[in-house]
């Protein structure tokens, strides 16, 4: 069973899968039935619901109890009895069969219009009579309050057969047509319409023999070319009708007016076969050659279509369900079924509840142990010879073949393809031995460039744990496919990757800090332990501080502390520019360690903030701030595995135990202490508030 989804309306090809040759014998067609793999999830619907060569005409019984189809060849007409599921009888005729039209309830009476202008009359026993017509008949219908069965065709006259007297009666004819290509019969008040070659729709009434009416139906397409023929009719109800013309149009009228309700257009140029309405879904059936369209009557808008590889010749609809049956140009008679239009008869009930547990397949028309081949191909394989033999049976414009015969034929020959793959190896081989005129060295690959440079810098950093990652990932062969195959390629775009917008912004600013050199911390390490050390290297005081200190002491701060201790490995590298630093400034490291500190004076207007240097130093020029520097500099260099980078200060001027100095630092230390024994006097204590409310607390 093949599903296929159109507009949200499920439609089940109850007939789909593989076919079975119709030349191998009945033998060989089970077994390859039995050997597809989908066998025991085909439904088989009615058995034997196909014809030896093509499907003309199909009906279903006023009682809906048989479905009849005719077909070729031989010309032949099916009944098949659905309480049954099965083929009831089968007659066969001396001429292809146009149009029938069932007389009673069941299959007991049958009018049989036939393409040698013969009609023949079914009982249910079998062919009751048989009688000519003047002319070739293209349609019928049966007038049931006169008995009269109605013929049109290469004529302008409708030819009326009394099937109560036996006989013709006096034609009804027309005045302006050529031919007559349909006629119709409303079931309500009678009225009988015909669609002539000169695409106008004539109305008669029976009890005055004449024609009542006129309607232009040609005249209301815009934009063809040619005249449109009526070439399908059928009435919804006693006021409206559709017709349907050969440039694929279908327009529906109000038979008291005289433009139409609606125009509704195939968009193929096929002419319409048949129109059937739905009134309980508002919906109106259309079929031309190559599709049925299914679509609302109100609105015009297409609810679904169904198509076919072979051209459709005619359909039947199930009254009051979603069942529809194709006779088409092929040996299957398609049952369709649509949920959506009504559910399933009550002789196949079951297939409401299959439905829903049958999942989407696919049917490829091709034969398990044949295959098809055209004659070029029959002719690269030397196996023309075969031509008209049994060994090859001709179809369209090729042949199908044994597949075990043309697997041979193919392998004998192709004996001498593996000389053209020898040759094809070795030319690769040489290309890619051979070097380019301009060679462009690099040393990232082509797939994954910015993970091999990320992995690159990890390979030289500090951190030892992290680098023996990098260069397993580096060298290891289990990982090169992810720097060659383009199909390890990481993608920006994929909903996985954009979950980690926080890791990627982080690490596109710190590529933008890089840029502008700005950052000076080693790559690999954590923001935890970058953060620490910014702190543990450069604690600088806040504005507010300094301005604080300031005004309570009067006094201007002209230097700045920079403590630099070393507690990771990525700052050993610092200690040995300190310690030369300490001796160019005359300390010693005893008397850093009694003091807490290393002192460092900077220039006036210099920043040390690394992660953010100040506005202040970015507005001045270099040449001012060199100027500035004096000579007693100190330069502090490290590798961080990307490059170098030095830091350079300003020690201050002072010799070792120096007596000024010493006076300086216990004035300092004066001035401090006095200043913290004045606050101390200034502060008010807070035992009394708190005692207070701690009192008036409930």
């Amino acid at each position: 069973m093949l599903v296929t989804d159109i507009n949200n309306v499920k439609i089940y090809n109850l007939s789909g899968g593989k076919s079975v040759p119709e030349w191998v014998t009945s033998r060989k067609q089970k077994k390859g039935t039995k050997k597809q793999a989908d066998s025991d999830r085909r439904i088989e619907l009615i058995q034997d619901f196909d014809m030896p060569g093509v499907a003309s005409s199909i009906a279903v019984s006023p009682d809906g109890q048989y479905i009849l189809a005719t077909g070729t060849y031989k010309p032949r007409v099916k009944c098949f009895e659905v309480c049954n599921l099965s083929l009831k009888f089968e007659r066969c005729f001396d001429s292809e069969v146009e149009k029938f039209e069932i007389l009673s309830d069941d299959y007991g009476k049958v009018a049989f219009l036939q393409a040698d202008r013969y009609v023949e009359i079914h009982a249910a026993h079998g062919r009751h009579y048989r009688l000519r017509i003047p002319r070739f008949g293209r349609d019928l219908v049966y007038h049931k309050p006169t008995c009269d069965l109605l013929l049109v065709g290469a004529s302008p006259d409708i030819f009326r057969l009394n099937l109560e007297r036996g006989q013709f009666l006096l034609p009804y004819t027309s005045s302006s047509a050529s031919g007559i290509d349909s006629i119709t019969v409303n079931r309500e008040h009678q009225l009988i319409c015909t669609g002539t070659q000169e695409g106008t729709l004539e109305a008669w009434d029976y009890r005055d023999r004449k024609c009542c009416g006129t309607l232009d139906v040609a005249a209301s397409l815009q934009n063809t070319k040619e005249i449109a023929s009526v070439t399908a009719l059928e009435f919804k109800n006693g006021l409206t009708v559709a017709a349907g013309t050969s440039t694929g149009h279908v327009l529906l009228y109000d038979i008291r007016a005289r433009s139409p309700l609606a125009v509704k257009d195939h968009l193929n140029q096929l002419p319409i076969k048949k129109i059937r309405f739905q009134p309980e879904q508002k919906s109106v059936y259309s079929l031309d050659g190559a599709m049925l369209k299914i679509w609302d009557e109100a609105t015009l808008k297409q609810k679904a279509c169904i198509e076919s590889l072979s051209n459709f010749n005619d359909f039947a609809h199930y009254p009051g369900s979603g069942l529809f049956l194709f006779a088409q140009e092929d040996t299957k008679m398609l049952p369709y079924y649509v949920p959506s239009e009504g559910p399933a008869p009550k002789w196949c009930s079951f297939l409401d509840n299959l439905v829903e547990d049958i999942d989407s397949e696919t049917v490829q028309n091709v034969y398990d142990d044949y295959k098809f081949i055209t004659k070029q191909e029959l002719a690269d394989l030397k196996l023309d010879h075969l031509e008209g033999t049994k060994m090859l049976r001709a179809y369209m414009h090729g042949f199908f073949i044994d597949i075990r015969l043309y697997n041979k034929a193919k392998s004998v020959s192709n004996t001498f393809a593996f000389d053209g793959f020898r040759k094809e190896k070795i030319r690769k081989q040489i290309e890619a031995a051979r070097p380019a005129r301009i060679q462009l060295k690099t040393a990232l690959p082509q797939v994954n460039k910015e993970l091999a440079q990320q992995l690159i810098e990890e390979k030289h950093m500090v951190n030892a744990k992290r680098s023996a990652i990098a260069k397993s990932l580096l060298t290891d062969d289990r990982f090169k496919n992810m720097f060659e195959n383009p199909d390890f390629e990481v993608d920006k775009d994929a909903q996985e990757y954009r979950l980690l917008s926080a890791v990627l912004q982080r690490a596109d600013r710190d590529k933008a800090r890089k840029k502008e050199n700005v950052v000076v911390t080693p790559i690999g390490e954590d923001e935890e332990d970058q953060k620490s050390t910014d702190d543990d290297l450069y604690s600088e005081k806040s504005e507010s501080e300094s301005e604080d200190e300031k005004r309570e002491s009067g006094e201007e701060l002209e230097e700045e502390s920079v403590r630099a201790t070393s507690k990771k490995e990525g700052r050993k590298k610092v200690l040995p520019s300190v310690s030369a630093a300490r001796q160019q400034s005359g300390r010693s490291a005893q008397e850093d360690e009694d003091d807490g500190s290393f002192s460092l004076a900077v220039e006036e207007g210099a920043n040390f903030n690394i992660m953010q240097p100040s506005r202040k130093i970015q507005s001045v020029s270099l040449g001012k701030r060199v100027s500035k520097l004096e000579h007693n500099t100190t330069s502090v260099q490290f590798d961080n595995g990307i490059g170098r980078r030095e830091i350079t200060f300003t020690l201050p001027s002072r010799s070792k135990g120096g007596k000024n100095d010493q006076d300086q630092d216990r004035s300092r230390q004066q001035t401090l202490k006095k200043h913290k024994e004045e606050r101390r006097k200034v502060i008010r204590s807070a035992k009394g508030v708190i005692k207070k409310m701690v009192m008036r607390k409930p």
